[in-house]
């Protein structure tokens, strides 16, 4: 990643979402909201020295709190995915959330499968079998839509080849090209961007709300932010599908260098799932396919004994 690149990234992930609620939070301080009526008059700054205070203080807060939550980060996404078995509460809220989702799942393949007579019944049914095409099986359902979206990608971009995606991606990721590395970086920065603003509005929202709880003409500014994080919630959900489809990209066009990363012979077309599926079950921890090594001099060597001595050595390759 270029130095521009990760500035981009940065200020974009980390920084904005985090000065968004820092600003929210000073504007609130400054209003007295939390002490009393609030005087919005009083936010704006009444001299180019306090407005030179305020952006230091919202600089130097959002700074800091992006640098404390950036660890964080994998944990912010996959609250909204709904990983909420931790606790009791959240795991029994997650079944009830589950059942919703897969009454929409049952929904959305009766509508697939209905026979179409007209223009608009056909229009119905592609647009239900597209809106299925990014949903994972039924029986793995997650209780939000954005854990619908990624776990639709981690379950079936591999799998299509016999490769488990969970395990081999972090692999595959190393061997893919350098426009399909900015892709993917570009897509999964948006992806943590949104999350991260889904985040920054939901918790404005809530300290908001408990400094104007006694201020009833103001609490629109709660629900501001509230429509605000499902704006970005859906923004996240949409870039998901995206990152999703990317990652089939990926597989499709970059399964085969995994193999020659590992020095292992490419399978022919019928029992190319059969080797994915060994090399799978090493990832995992078990054994692994039953393939010699093929190292770089060793394919060399082959290729000339194929092309035997009378060949032309223009263009080959030195080892």
């Amino acid at each position: 990643m270029g130095r521009a690149s990760f500035v981009r990234r940065v200020l974009a992930v980390h920084f904005a979402p985090c000065a968004l609620f820092v600003a929210g939070v000073l504007a609130l301080v400054r209003a007295g909201s939390f002490s009393g009526r609030s005087d919005w008059g009083a936010v704006w700054p009444d001299s180019p020295v306090a407005a030179l205070r305020a952006l230091v203080a919202v600089v130097v807060g959002a700074s800091l709190l992006g640098l404390l939550l950036q660890p964080f980060q994998v944990r912010a996404v996959r609250v909204l995915e709904g990983y909420w078995d931790r606790w009791a509460f959240t795991a029994g809220l997650a079944g009830a959330l589950v059942r919703l989702q897969r009454r929409r799942w049952y929904a959305l393949q009766k509508r697939a499968d209905r026979e179409a007579d007209g223009d608009t019944a056909r229009r119905i049914r592609a647009d239900a079998r597209r809106r299925l095409a990014v949903w994972p099986p039924v029986e793995v359902l997650l209780p939000t839509a954005l854990g619908n979206a990624l776990r639709a990608g981690e379950l079936s971009a591999g799998e299509r080849y016999g490769l488990t995606t969970l395990t081999s991606w972090p692999r595959i990721y190393l061997q893919v090209s350098d426009r399909m590395v900015e892709a993917l970086r570009s897509t999964r920065g948006a992806l943590d961007t949104a999350v991260n603003l889904c985040w920054s509005f939901l918790v404005l929202a809530g300290t908001a709300t408990a400094a104007l709880y006694d201020e009833p003409a103001n609490w629109w500014l709660s629900g501001a932010g509230l429509v605000l994080a499902a704006v970005a919630y859906k923004g996240a959900v949409t870039t998901a599908q995206s990152y999703a489809g990317l990652m089939h990209l990926a597989y499709d066009m970059h399964r085969f260098d995994l193999l020659e990363a590992l020095h292992y012979p490419l399978p022919k077309r019928e029992n190319e799932e059969e080797v994915f599926a060994g090399v799978s079950a090493f990832f995992a921890g078990s054994d692994g396919p039953v393939l010699p090594y093929v190292h770089r001099n060793d394919r060399l060597y082959a290729e000339e004994n194929d092309r035997g001595p009378d060949t032309p050595r223009e263009g080959r390759e030195s080892s």
